[in-house]
């Protein structure tokens, strides 16, 4: 039985979609890479097996972010080269969320708001962690945005991935306790308030805009309200337990990077203009349920999570940033007599590194299981394929 896909739903709704509903750009090019990810719309090649002469065919990937198809390669690639920094310390997870009466502004405002999200909360770890009544050393931080609930609604927050130890001042390394992070209370605090003012310099500024149901905010004196309000509510801060070791690291890296809003695997059925898939309730001890809504109600809320054009949703500071990553990155794990593993993929093919990581040989003839598969012609986008010339 083959499973539906995100791209099953574009291209059985998605004309109609695009009648009703106007889009960003960068919103229509996801939605047209991912229609035509692996057609012939995109081009491909032809592969002949070199002992029985078998030919198929293989289109051509859109690689583009936001695609369910797309991600496991990039994947890999990224946690391969993530292992030469690694640290020989516990590590800590840590999701900050946002109250959600921010959801709408965050939406309107994107590139502003994503940006204040990612500097209040490096800011937040940063300078606490630089504190010697919490650790009191330059540590390493890599953050990564993700803007959907399970539900698929709008939910910004961030995953953070830290090593709990670092370089002190004077040169040391030091290494914080492997049963405790910062207390969240203390997190939560001091990332409301660091939020909040940015956010206020940023109005003060003329950097925001507000349409819509949340137009209101435009007048000082409601703006002054909710921000008033927002000091008055719990900001959720999570902090996961300790996790030692490279190989829970890597793990734990990629359940969180290259991740879009929902995996063709969770959607289970397509029927009658609507949509059901699976998605883990957290407010009911994280039981596996199904949600069935339309199909333009799910292309809607799919598109809500294709992120401005350049925007980087993965973002590293202090020890892992571009300017400290081959000078004191490389030091800890010098002072701590730490070898890091090597990275395997950097100069790779896609077709070597799938063969590492799953132990097949696409390059293996399927008929003969003999021959290799070499590429005989290459098909030009758009035109309709062919096995022969």
């Amino acid at each position: 039985m083959i499973m539906p896909e995100v791209q099953d739903i574009l291209k059985l709704y998605g004309e109609e979609y695009l009648k009703k509903h106007p889009m960003t750009p960068e919103q229509y090019k996801a939605f047209m890479s991912i229609l035509n990810c692996r057609t012939a719309s995109l081009g491909g090649h032809v592969d002949e097996c070199d002992e029985c002469g078998h030919t198929q065919i293989t289109y051509n990937s859109c690689r583009n972010r936001h695609c369910p198809k797309c991600q496991t390669l990039l994947k890999e690639k990224w946690i391969d080269a993530r292992k030469e920094e690694l640290l020989p310390v516990p590590y800590f997870h840590v999701v900050f969320t946002i109250p959600e009466e921010l959801n709408m502004i965050v939406y309107q405002n994107q590139e502003k708001m994503y940006k204040i999200l990612f500097d209040a909360v490096a800011g937040t770890l940063m300078e606490l962690t630089a504190d010697p009544e919490h650790l009191g050393a330059l540590i390493g931080l890599t953050a990564i945005l993700h803007t959907w609930g399970q539900n698929l609604l709008f939910h910004p927050h961030l995953h953070c991935l830290i090593p709990f130890g670092g370089l002190t001042p004077e040169g040391q390394f030091i290494v914080g306790r492997d049963d405790f992070f910062i207390h969240v209370k203390v997190l939560s605090e001091y990332f409301m308030g660091k939020f909040l003012d940015m956010l206020k310099n940023a109005y003060n500024n003329n950097e925001l805009k507000f349409y819509g149901s949340i137009a209101e905010y435009a007048n000082d004196q409601c703006f002054e309200a909710l921000v008033k309000s927002l000091y008055l509510k719990d900001w959720v801060v999570f902090s996961r337990e300790t996790f030692t070791g490279p190989e829970a690291v890597l793990d734990y890296l990629g359940r969180y990077t290259r991740r879009v809003c929902i995996s063709n695997n969770r959607i289970l059925n397509i029927d009658d203009g609507s949509v059901t898939f699976k998605y883990k309730d957290y407010r009911d001890g994280s039981k596996i349920k199904e949600m069935t809504i339309t199909a333009e109600e799910f292309i809607r809320r799919f598109l809500m999570h294709i992120l401005p054009q350049g925007f980087m949703k993965t973002r590293y500071y202090g020890l892992m940033s571009n300017r400290n990553r081959g000078s004191k990155l490389k030091q800890c794990q010098q002072l701590a007599d730490y070898q890091s593993p090597k990275a395997q993929f950097k100069d790779l093919l896609a077709v070597e590194i799938i063969k590492i990581i799953t132990g097949k040989d696409v390059t293996l003839c399927p008929s003969c299981q003999k021959g290799k598969l070499k590429t005989v012609r290459t098909l030009v986008k758009g035109v309709p394929p062919s096995l022969t010339a």
